[in-house]
């Protein structure tokens, strides 16, 4: 079962893609790169099988998977903003 997103969590999130998106998904390749490769490569090569702006679809995948983590660190009494 996936975690509960609460809406702090949702905020956090968006406020800080939101101040610079470009270079927030950047920063989130490299991040999930390192953290978890095959997602990765999944996001990559889903955004870029698409006809979709391949930027768009990967900006969302990495969202997504953001605020899963932050949940479910929320959930275990281990999350941390300060990355």
């Amino acid at each position: 079962m996936l975690p509960i997103i609460d809406e702090e969590v949702i905020e956090k999130i968006l406020s800080e893609a939101m101040q610079d998106i470009h270079g927030w998904r950047k920063k989130m390749i490299h991040y999930i790169k390192e953290e978890n490769p095959e997602v990765n490569t999944a996001i990559i090569e889903i955004a870029q099988g698409t006809d979709l702006d391949p930027k768009a679809v990967a900006t969302g995948a990495y969202m997504t998977y953001l605020l899963l983590e932050k949940a479910s660190e929320e959930d275990s009494g281990t999350i941390d903003f300060e990355e």
